[in-house]
């Protein structure tokens, strides 16, 4: 697997047969819309199709994909049978995650630092990678120390104008669903987010990985308590203006 690295704009690679990561980040924001419960039959469906294309009906879909490409990030059809190609990923994580020595702003040791949210990530991958592979480049990149467990890829898509989120199994091709889809973002984008909690495996976690769990959850209750004093605190101050303005007690 390999990455290149700015965050500004570019790409990343993802390559099966390479331990370095090189990793390049386009920035950007999704208009957030309105989600909607999907179908899980949908899943079957996919993983249906691509039991029954065979290496023809692969190489009219990579050329479908090519015509239909609007920028550079084409597919590229190996000999073997093998394709190669770009996915853009969402970052949409809402906590901290916890960031390595020598990570993201010069961090040492281990620090909890917020990833910017709605930053898109575009990736060079196979169509042999799999969405836990995805996963763990990403977090690879960013030096985070987080187990991977804590996050999952979902695809987002549109149907009858209506935006439909599906949370994707560990061991989907998110480049075939890319192919199957087309490369229009508004048909299907991939976003990555935390594990909801009742899907957490906590048990996977060692004891110092939870134990930073909690001093987030320590943090965003401090940070909760002191925006709902701050916000009563307004209120009181203006109630007793407003009594001062009126000659009543203050």
């Amino acid at each position: 697997m390999s990455w290149t690295s700015t965050m500004s704009s570019g790409y990343s690679s993802l390559e099966e047969d390479s331990e370095e990561y090189f990793f390049t980040a386009r920035t950007s924001l999704f208009k957030k819309p309105s989600v909607k419960p999907t179908n899980l039959k949908d899943v079957e469906k996919e993983k249906e199709l691509r039991t029954h294309l065979t290496c023809e009906d692969i190489r009219q879909k990579v050329e479908q994909y090519n015509t239909k490409s609007r920028d550079h990030f084409k597919m590229t059809l190996n000999t073997n049978g093998m394709y190669t190609g770009f996915i853009k990923v969402q970052l949409d994580l809402r906590r901290p995650i916890t960031v390595k020595g020598g990570g993201v702003g010069g961090v040492k040791g281990q620090e909890a630092f917020y990833l910017p949210r709605g930053s898109i990530n575009t990736l060079h991958i196979s169509s042999t990678n799999t969405v836990r592979q995805v996963i763990e480049a990403l977090l690879k990149k960013f030096t985070v120390a987080d187990n991977p467990a804590k996050f999952a890829l979902f695809k987002r898509f549109s149907r009858e104008d209506q935006v439909y989120t599906c949370k994707l199994s560990e061991e989907e091709n998110p480049l075939f669903l890319r192919l199957v889809a087309g490369p229009s973002t508004d048909t299907l984008s991939f976003v990555l987010k935390e594990q909801q909690t009742g899907e957490v495996m906590w048990d996977a976690f060692s004891i110092p990985e939870l134990q930073n769990f909690l001093r987030i959850l320590d943090k965003e209750e401090q940070d909760q308590i002191c925006s709902i004093t701050r916000r009563y605190n307004a209120y009181r101050e203006k109630l007793e203006e407003a009594m001062r303005e009126t000659g009543g007690p203050g």
